[in-house]
């Protein structure tokens, strides 16, 4: 089945399945895929299904209706593929697979910041263990120090406990 999917930076993976033979499309709450932008008008467009064809009809939207970039006046025929511009917010139409067909799932990862050549270049960080596989483990010596630490401190206490104990029998 096919599917508006959102591109745009903030609303990145919002999407809508094209399951009825018209769907509305605007900012407010009554169209059937609502996306809430302020560049995207308060019924923007129609997406009609009419056999194996998408066609976008634009509702004299004040920002635009395009497809890759070309405007729509009146009716034009969306491809999967192709990316649907709404004011700023842009759609791509995604075609759904053939019913009982599985596809291959997705593995792309996005990665907000991403590396840099040097990053690259340095091979893995430390940490890293490509030989296993996986992440090593870090060596803590603090906890090492913190168990000494506490051994002392306790000694000391009962040497304190044992002299004052000491002194208390002497003293009677």
């Amino acid at each position: 089945m096919a599917k508006l999917v959102v591109l745009s930076e903030g609303m990145t993976g919002q999407s809508y399945e094209l399951k009825v033979d018209k769907t509305t499309v605007g900012r407010v709450d009554d169209n059937t895929f609502q996306i809430s932008q302020p560049s995207v008008s308060s019924h923007h467009c129609e997406v009609l299904l009419r056999g194996n064809d998408v066609v976008i009809k634009d509702l004299n939207s004040t920002n635009g209706t395009f497809i890759n970039g070309q405007p729509v006046t009146g009716e034009a025929v969306l491809k999967p593929g192709q990316v649907l511009r709404l004011g700023e917010v842009e759609i791509r139409l995604e075609s759904g697979a053939p019913a009982g067909v599985k596809r291959p799932m997705d593995s792309t990862m996005v990665i907000p910041k991403g590396v840099t050549l040097e990053q690259l270049e340095q091979g893995p960080q430390a940490g890293f263990d490509t030989a296993k596989g996986g992440f090593t483990k870090k060596k803590n010596e603090t906890n090492k120090y913190f168990i000494i630490g506490g051994i002392v401190f306790a000694l000391v206490i009962a040497i304190a406990f044992l002299i004052m104990i000491s002194m208390i029998k002497s003293s009677h």
